[in-house]
C-alpha cells in the first residue's frame, strides 16, 4: 500500500509487488506524456509510455504495471475503450483519467467501466501525486480483499471437503452397523442366508434399466440391504415357523416393517433409503402393509424393493416348499402385476431376470 514519504513523495514499494512500481502513461500528446514521466521518475517510478490505446494495450500484454494515467480523448481509439480492455488484461491494474473537458458524463462512463479517478487538464502535480495514492491504496486494498476473500473460500471447502468425509464415514459406519444385524439375523437362518443382498442386487438392476439417476439407484440398493433389519426384533418360533402362520403371528411378522423404520429413522443421513425401505411391503393394489397405500401413492423405491422381495422369496427354498425356477417365478408373479406388483416394474423385473442379470444372485446358481 503507498506511503508517504518524509520529503513529501510516495515509496515505490507495495506489498505484493517486488520492486520499483511500473507505471504506463498513455496520451497522444507528447509534451504531457514527458512532462507525467518526468515527474514520475523524480518519485522513483518505471515509467513508460504510449501515444495510443492500442500501443497501450500491446504493452499491457507484455508486462504488469501497477498504475496507468490514461488519457480519454485521443485519435481512433478513446479512453473509454482502453479501460475495459486494460482490466480484462490484468484485474489489478489502478486507473486515473485525465481529460482536458469537463465532460460529466464521460466522467461516470470511464468510472462505471473501473477507472478509479479522474483528472482535469492542466494537472497540478500535488493533484497528481494523492490521485496516485488513491488509486494505489484502493489497489492494494482490492488486492488484499481477493486475498482474503480466496483463503476463506479455500477454508470453506477444506472444511467442507473434510465435513463430508466424516459424513460419508459416518454413513459408512452405520450402514455397516445396520448391516451386522441383518447378517446376524439371515446367519441364524439357512433358508434367508444372502436374500438381502440378492434383493438389493436385483432392485439396483431394475432400478438401473429403468433408467433412474445413480443416486436413487444407490438409495434403493442400500435400501434392499437393509430392508429386513426389523426382523431382528420378531420372535424366533414365528420367523421360523416351518408351517402357516396364524393371523397374530402374521400380525407380528407385520410389524418388522415398523421396528426397521425406527431403528434406521435416526440415521437421518440415509435419506429417502428409510422411505423405500417402510413401502417395501406396500402393494399396487393398496392392500399392503403398514399404510395401505396404493398406486404412485407408494415411492417407486418402496414399488422395485416389493417386486425384489417377491421374486427372491419365491425362488428361494422354504422349509414349507421348495424353490421356483426363475422363468416360473416370471410366469407365477405375471398374474400379480396391477395387484401385487406395480406393472411397469413388473416388466423391467421380467427383462431383467431374462437377460440373466439376476441369476447369480438367485439361491443355488
Amino acid at each position: 500500500m503507498a506511503q508517504i514519504t518524509p520529503s513529501g513523495g510516495l515509496t515505490n514499494l507495495v506489498i505484493g509487488d517486488g520492486g520499483p512500481w511500473r507505471v504506463l502513461i498513455v496520451d497522444d500528446e507528447e509534451t504531457i506524456r514527458l512532462a507525467l514521466a518526468k515527474f514520475l521518475r523524480s518519485r522513483g517510478y518505471n515509467v513508460e509510455t504510449a501515444e495510443s490505446g492500442p500501443a497501450a494495450l500491446e504493452l499491457l500484454q507484455r508486462g504488469r504495471y501497477v498504475l496507468m494515467l490514461c488519457d480519454v480523448r485521443m485519435p481512433g481509439f478513446s479512453g473509454v475503450d482502453v479501460v475495459s480492455r486494460a482490466l480484462a488484461i490484468d484485474a489489478d491494474l489502478a486507473i486515473v483519467m485525465l481529460t482536458a473537458v469537463n465532460d460529466a458524463p464521460t466522467a461516470a462512463e470511464v468510472l462505471s467501466a473501473g477507472a478509479m479517478d479522474y483528472l482535469m487538464k492542466p494537472i497540478e502535480l500535488t493533484d497528481l501525486q494523492l490521485a496516485i495514492e488513491r488509486a494505489l491504496h484502493r489497489r492494494g486494498l482490492a488486492i488484499e480483499r481477493r486475498n482474503v476473500e480466496r483463503l476463506i473460500r479455500e477454508e470453506v471447502a477444506l472444511r467442507t471437503a473434510e465435513l463430508e468425509r466424516d459424513k460419508l464415514a459416518l454413513r459408512g459406519l452405520t450402514i455397516d452397523v445396520v448391516q451386522s444385524l441383518v447378517n446376524a439375523l439371515e446367519a441364524k437362518d439357512a433358508y434367508l442366508r444372502g436374500h438381502s443382498q440378492r434383493v438389493a442386487h436385483l432392485a439396483a438392476s431394475i432400478a438401473q434399466d429403468m433408467g433412474l439417476d445413480e443416486d436413487t439407484v444407490e438409495e434403493i440398493r442400500l435400501a434392499g440391504r437393509l430392508h429386513d433389519v426389523g426382523k431382528i426384533g420378531i420372535r424366533e418360533s414365528v420367523l421360523h415357523k416351518p408351517g402357516p402362520l396364524s393371523t397374530e403371528e402374521f400380525d407380528h411378522v407385520r410389524e418388522h416393517v415398523r421396528i426397521g423404520v425406527d431403528i434406521l429413522a435416526p440415521l437421518r443421513h440415509l435419506g429417502r433409503t428409510v422411505l423405500f425401505v417402510h413401502d417395501h411391503h406396500e402393494h399396487w393394489d393398496g392392500l399392503g402393509y403398514p399404510r395401505g397405500l396404493s398406486g404412485e401413492a407408494i415411492s417407486l423405491g418402496g414399488r422395485i424393493l416389493c417386486a425384489a422381495d417377491a421374486f427372491d422369496a419365491l425362488t428361494s427354498t422354504r422349509p414349507h416348499r421348495g424353490a421356483l425356477a426363475p422363468e416360473a417365478t416370471v410366469h407365477y408373479l405375471t398374474a400379480q402385476s396391477g395387484t401385487l406388483l406395480d406393472p411397469k416394474v413388473f416388466e423391467v423385473l421380467a427383462t431383467v431376470v431374462r437377460r440373466g442379470r439376476a441369476l447369480a444372485f438367485i439361491d443355488g446358481v
